[in-house]
């Protein structure tokens, strides 16, 4: 008798074996995966930067990027293939549209793996702005322009021009007034030569 397992959403297979690496021999030296990748995405993946109130953060506010595309479980292959390719980034469930979802947070992960795909294989779509506008987050993230009140400004401004037909939890207005002056920061760190450099947590987005 097979376990059923209440976290599975999508009704077709157990939630530990959608989560299973799959075999693909459909798939043949001869595909371009990269340009594969990158049309897969325009339609079904997405470029977020998400801000949440928080005491611990410099200004008051976190600073959350993250990429992500989503699948039905019987056909999440893709989804352990690009997690394979960029060695990073994790696969979960995705309650709110009962499929898996592909996503990379880690800021680093970003920088290394995400951003140098997408300006290798362009998208097609509209969504190549939004990328070009996270990327300029990523990176200004990356050097610790957030710590600055000025980068910190640009970035929420670069973020509002993304996803324009998407909803938003905070309107820039509510962002940029309530900035606090810069005196507290609990950040996690990376070492940069023989210097620890402050970068921003990242967690889900909302």
């Amino acid at each position: 008798m097979s376990k059923h397992d209440p976290r599975n959403d999508s009704g077709v297979r157990s939630l530990d074996e959608a989560l299973e690496p799959h075999n693909t021999p459909a798939l043949t030296p001869r595909l371009d995966f990269g340009s594969y990748i990158s049309g897969y995405v325009d339609g079904e993946g997405c470029f977020c930067v998400s801000f949440q109130p928080s005491d611990r953060h410099r200004f008051g506010w976190e600073i959350r990027p993250s990429f992500s595309v989503s699948q039905n479980a019987e056909r999440a292959e893709i989804l352990h293939m690009i997690m394979s390719a960029w060695e990073c980034g994790s696969i979960r469930p995705d309650r709110s549209d009962k499929t898996l979802k592909f996503e990379v947070r880690k800021i680093e992960d970003l920088v290394r793996q995400v951003l140098p795909h997408f300006r290798r294989y362009p998208m097609h779509s509209s969504k190549q702005q939004d990328f070009m506008r996270f990327d300029r987050i990523c990176r200004l993230i990356y050097r610790g322009g957030h710590l600055e009140r000025e980068g910190f400004e640009e970035i929420v401004r670069i973020a509002m021009e993304m996803n324009p037909s998407g909803k938003r939890k905070y309107a820039a207005s509510e962002i940029l007034n309530s900035l606090r002056s810069g005196e507290r920061i609990v950040c996690a760190t990376r070492k940069r030569g023989s210097r620890e450099v402050p970068t921003c947590t990242n967690g889900v987005t909302t």
